[in-house]
């Protein structure tokens, strides 16, 4: 398969190297020289803006940040769309709001492309193993043709609709968990130092107990590091959970946990650390009250 990668950030790099490993034809796109520079290194191609890609293209899969970059990339001056053939698909993996998905998937359609709305979840560790899990909507043709590049990232790929939107829904109810458990952890991790608790110790007893979650196992050891390097940023839930509330608005649906969350985050990002690691939201609470948080000096 002949497919161009746009977004060689955490999710993207491991993606790109997954189908370039597994035979396919890669062709990688970022602004940072350095991120090129490492999957030309693996074997690969690499190009610095959309409007380079390889003509002829099956696929294009594409992992950025937000709505803006994704149609930026595809429909922007230096959009990849005119470059692409009929009957290409457009594997739309950033996270948005249902209602951007599909009018995507309409302007995608208009001019002779395929869409699958399919945001991805399992990180950094996930990326480079290939076992991402997708949440995917589109029709049936999008899914037959992104068949091979899906089978070289995710270990998982839900088929949940014949049309955009519903992959994204699926991934905005992912994010709110995942928001709230991490900030809720943040919390516990926090209120517990405060009591004098021993972080360390406190962090293996909930591992064992009811009170655990995959984002406790997984989001506290790098606080327990004093590791802030992003593997998913404070700034991500700033805006993941901003889709949240705004699709809670337009249903006129509570989530008041969402919007808590969300406020913590935004409380973060306020404090400097929209860049780190989203496990530093603990910061609000370091800030607010003074503990010491493990691996500082």
């Amino acid at each position: 398969m002949n497919i161009g990668i746009i977004g060689l950030g955490t999710m993207g790099m491991g993606a790109a190297l997954n189908l370039h490993r597994k035979g396919h034809r890669v062709t990688g796109c970022d602004l940072r020289p350095a991120a090129r520079a490492a999957l030309v290194a693996a074997g690969a191609a690499a190009v610095e803006r959309p409007d380079a890609l390889p003509e002829g293209l099956d696929a294009v899969l594409i992992l950025v940040v937000n709505a803006t970059q994704e149609e930026a990339v595809l429909f922007g001056p230096e959009g990849c769309v005119p470059r692409l053939p009929a009957g290409a698909v457009a594997i739309c993996s950033a996270t948005v709001a249902p209602e951007f998905a599909r009018l995507l998937e309409a302007r995608l359609n208009a001019a002779g492309l395929l869409m699958l709305d399919a945001p991805v979840s399992g990180g950094r560790a996930g990326a480079e193993a290939g076992s991402m899990t997708v949440m995917a909507s589109g029709a049936p043709e999008a899914f037959e043709r992104a068949g091979p590049a899906l089978e070289a990232i995710a270990a998982k790929v839900w088929r949940l609709g014949s049309s955009a939107g519903i992959g994204s829904t699926v991934k905005m109810v992912n994010q709110l968990l995942a928001g709230t458990h991490i900030a809720v952890a943040a919390e516990a991790l926090a209120l517990g130092i405060r009591a004098g608790a021993d972080p360390k110790v406190l962090y293996d007893v909930i591992c064992s107990s009811a009170g655990n979650s995959w984002m406790w196992q997984n989001r506290v050891p790098h606080i327990l590091a004093g590791d802030d390097t992003p593997a998913s940023a404070v700034n991500i839930f700033v805006k993941d959970l901003g889709i949240v509330l705004d699709q809670a608005r337009a249903l006129a649906f509570p989530a008041p946990l969402a919007a808590t969350a969300h406020q913590l985050f935004l409380g973060a990002a306020a404090l400097g650390n929209g860049a780190k690691d989203d496990a530093f939201v603990i910061r609000v609470w370091e800030a607010l009250t003074g503990i010491a948080l493990p691996g500082k000096t």
